[in-house]
């Protein structure tokens, strides 16, 4: 059976009809916060239950709760606030009790929120709890100093979907759970990815997918840091992969459209709680999942979850793995007894500077198809 959403129930928040019609009429004359796309596909995750059980951006209660002890105030684990934050101009414009439109850059409404609460926070605590670091080369952290000084909290009800270019990769958490039960997975192992496949992610799935029913491959696809794979490059790389590697019906691709925040261990569980939500009832956590730089230990992301011992998922951990010139393929320490120097690590890296110079990785590394997939772009990279 797949999982049950997080909090017993999936939520569901979308407007249609003629309440959505009279909303958007209204929208005219009501107070509107304008914000990017990357900023409220976020809006989406919450309305279509990828984030249940919240039904809305986070108020003081909940937000200091999942600050302070990574969980909501009813004790459900949680670990990344989701938040609206605005500036002291947009202060001014809005108050507690008011019904306000969120709206894109370019004026289309999104979605209508009930201000519940202004409230104001203090930016070196989210820093330091979330992210474990106030070092402002850290990305998540820039973002939060960036902020705005107050935050918004209150229920959201969605009107319009956000401009999506990947709408043929999109599922939501209703659709995956039709989709799964109509295929007879009882259990479904989630991939979580923000890199065009390379050996090692192949092995890593597959060793998963002799113990589950199905494989969901679940891409974030969202603003990135520069040298990350390019959104359509992934999707690309994913889809060859897919068609020559994996058999018929064992393997579901859709995306999770959200920004990452590169919080390490935080996302981790973060990540962990929406594909439950998808249905999945494995994840896997590979090494350093989410981090960045220096600032996470390589299996921080995995210690995390012990503390989490209600999340209603189960972790599969993923450690050191190689390729073996001996074995003659990849394997791990439990697996293979040779020395290191016929052991070919998987570097990122190493990957990235061979693709970038138009470079063909070797066979032992990425699969030929895979990488004349990502070479037939320009540039494969965000810049």
């Amino acid at each position: 059976m797949v999982s049950v959403p997080h909090g017993g129930k999936l939520v569901k928040k979308v407007l249609r009809g003629r309440r959505r019609e009279a909303i958007i009429e209204a929208a005219k004359d009501m107070p509107t916060l304008y914000r990017p796309n990357e900023f409220l596909v976020d809006v989406v995750n919450i309305a279509h239950g990828v984030f249940s059980p919240l039904e809305g951006f986070m108020t003081s209660d909940d937000f200091n709760s999942v600050l302070y002890n990574m969980r909501l105030l009813n004790d459900l684990p949680w670990t990344i606030p989701i938040v609206l934050d605005i500036t002291e101009e947009e202060r001014r414009s809005i108050a507690e009790g008011d019904d306000i439109i969120l709206a894109t850059n370019d004026g289309l409404p999104i979605a209508i929120m009930n201000v519940e609460e202004i409230y104001t926070y203090d930016k070196d605590e989210y820093a330091e709890y979330v992210f474990k670091t106030r070092d402002i080369s850290h990305p998540g952290v820039k973002k939060v100093y960036e902020m705005g000084n107050y935050l918004v909290g209150g229920e959201v009800h969605l009107i319009n979907d956000v401009p999506n270019p990947y709408s043929r990769y999109t599922l939501y958490p209703e659709e995956t759970r039709i989709l799964f039960k109509e295929r007879g997975w009882r259990t479904v192992v989630g991939f979580q990815t923000r890199n065009a496949p390379h050996l090692g992610h192949e092995y890593v799935q597959k060793t998963a997918l002799t113990f589950v029913d199905g494989l969901f491959i679940n891409p974030v696809i969202g603003r990135k840091k520069r040298g990350d794979f390019r959104d359509d490059v992934i999707l690309k790389a994913y889809e060859t992969l897919i068609k020559h590697y994996y058999p018929r019906n064992t393997v579901v691709m859709s995306i999770f459209r959200t920004e990452m925040r590169y919080a390490g261990p935080r996302e981790a569980i973060f990540h962990a709680i929406a594909r439950k939500n998808f249905g999945c009832t494995h994840f896997i956590v590979g090494r350093d999942h989410a981090g960045v730089g220096n600032f996470y230990g390589p299996y921080e992301a995995q210690e995390i979850f012990s503390e989490f011992p209600d999340l209603g998922i189960t972790p599969l951990f993923f450690r050191e793995f190689f390729y073996c010139k001996r074995c003659g393929g990849v394997a791990n320490p439990k697996t293979c007894p040779h020395s290191d120097d016929v052991r070919i690590t998987f570097s990122g890296t190493k990957i990235r500077k061979m693709l970038l110079s138009g470079e063909v990785p070797p066979p032992e590394l990425m699969r030929p198809e895979v990488a004349e997939t990502i070479l037939s772009f320009d540039n494969p990279f965000v810049e």
